[in-house]
């Protein structure tokens, strides 16, 4: 009953005094699917994209940490005839609500293979398993089983799409790994703002440092900072990266202190000079689907550290 009345009671916060947002123009000959985030919201397309409206809530670019739910946002849960979310806290105060109208894409994965970080002295989930292809895969295969169930009719396309999108993920791990040998040894290290690189870091054997930790609006310790530069100084660390959801000032303030002991790294930065963490990227531009986010990231890590 208290997980009833928690839930009622978000969806009148989420409902407000606001109207719901009508721009989307739906085909009413089709399933509507609901998902969180940008990568379930591409998945979807690659499974069943022509067969279903999708909606998502929150936008490509924005950062999920601090998404403060909509109106609007109630409206694309309960209307779905499918809702799917990624799962492992990710969507953080929207969970109750999602967990009891929709699917996770994270269902039943192997506890040894779920990370854990650190969150102010906490060990807590991490739900970044994105950056595992494996897992990536396991998404899939669990979003396919719940596009089967929604659309029956087109189970054969589905498992095909599926089958074929498998394929294409196997192929990324592959040019992945080819890509990152090229990167010395002794330089592969990657130091990013906030810690959303850990299973790409086991992935890949390549240690992940991140001074900020698992939030992304949350201030620096200076202690963090100067612990990261004595770490880029003593490995000599050609370049650091700024993210697409975080602030690249973050970046700067760790170049300045390395210039400040006399060592020079370049903060890569700009647009598109900027790893892909939480989000995709808006459609239409680079980064925008899944396979197109992971090659431009690896791409940006070797061009800069090899």
């Amino acid at each position: 009953m208290k997980k009833i009345l928690a839930i009622v009671l978000v969806l009148f916060t989420l409902v407000g005094c606001s109207s719901v947002d009508i721009s989307e123009e739906l085909d009413e000959s089709k399933k509507t699917v609901t998902v969180t985030t940008s990568f379930l919201y591409d998945m979807v397309d690659e499974l069943a994209g022509d067969y279903v409206n999708r909606r998502l809530i929150i936008p490509a670019g924005e950062d999920p940490h601090v998404y403060v739910a909509k109106p609007r946002d109630l409206d694309k849960i309960l209307s779905a005839d499918l809702v799917l979310y990624h799962g492992l806290h990710f969507e953080g105060k929207m969970a109750d609500v999602l967990e009891s109208r929709g699917y996770e894409a994270a269902e039943n994965f192997p506890r040894d293979e779920i990370g854990t970080m650190d969150d102010n002295g906490d060990e807590v989930i991490d739900p970044h398993f994105w950056f595992n292809i494996s897992l990536y895969k396991r998404a899939t295969e669990n979003v396919s089983k719940r596009l089967i169930e929604l659309l029956p009719e087109e189970k054969d396309i589905i498992e095909k799409n599926t089958f074929e999108y498998l394929e294409k993920l196997d192929n990324l791990e592959k040019e992945n790994k080819e890509l990152l040998s090229q990167i010395p040894e002794d330089g592969r290290y990657l130091i990013t703002p906030h810690d959303a690189f850990n299973y790409f870091s086991r992935a890949y054997d390549i240690p992940v440092i991140a001074p900020q930790g698992m939030s992304t609006d949350s201030e620096v310790a200076n202690k963090d900072i100067q612990n990261t530069v004595n770490f880029i100084e003593e490995h000599k660390i050609k370049a650091i990266f700024a993210e697409s959801t975080t602030d690249p000032a973050r970046m700067d303030k760790l170049q300045e202190a390395c210039r400040a002991k006399g060592f020079e790294v370049k903060v890569v930065k700009g647009d598109g000079n900027e790893l892909f963490s939480d989000s995709l990227a808006p459609v239409g531009e680079v980064g925008d689907s899944y396979i197109s986010m992971y090659r431009h990231n690896v791409s940006l890590i070797v061009n800069n550290l090899k």
